[in-house]
């Protein structure tokens, strides 16, 4: 078991003894998420702690869609409760990287490619993705990589 379900084990004890029934619903619905995603595939594994946290950060983009909807359906008391969700969720996934990380780490990666053209695209995106491990939106980064071999 890794170290991201423990702690959202843990804080669920918690909000649960505190009698905390948002926070308790949010983590209940955080564990059911990690313990679908290890009996999803052919068998059953336990989950590394990045993919848990992939996992969280899913859920995370979720809510932020599902407030995004809620807004333009003129929705905003369930916007704020997604939004809420969101932020009992991100304290269990990395902070994401800024835009200056990434045009650094885009730069860097571009620049090991002699030669780089749109053609190498989809290399290059590979590459930023493995050294972001889904601190980055991946549409910001394909973004990023195009303008820089434009």
């Amino acid at each position: 078991m890794a170290e991201t379900k423990d702690q959202i084990r843990t804080d669920l004890t918690a909000a649960m003894k505190g009698r905390d029934s948002f926070t308790t619903g949010v983590l209940r619905m955080a564990m059911s998420a990690i313990g679908n995603e290890e009996v999803s595939g052919k068998s059953a594994r336990a989950l590394t702690n990045t993919e848990e946290q992939q996992v969280i950060t899913k859920a995370v983009r979720q809510r932020h869609e599902s407030a995004e909807a809620y807004v333009a359906g003129n929705r905003p008391e369930l916007a704020e409760k997604e939004e809420a969700e969101a932020a009992v969720l991100a304290k269990y996934i990395p902070a994401p990287l800024t835009e200056s990380e990434i045009d650094t780490i885009v730069t860097e990666e571009v620049g090991k490619i002699d030669g780089a053209s749109l053609k190498q695209m989809g290399l290059i995106i590979k590459a930023v993705n493995a050294r972001t491990q889904g601190r980055a939106d991946g549409s910001m980064v394909a973004a990023k990589v195009k303008a820089a071999l434009a």
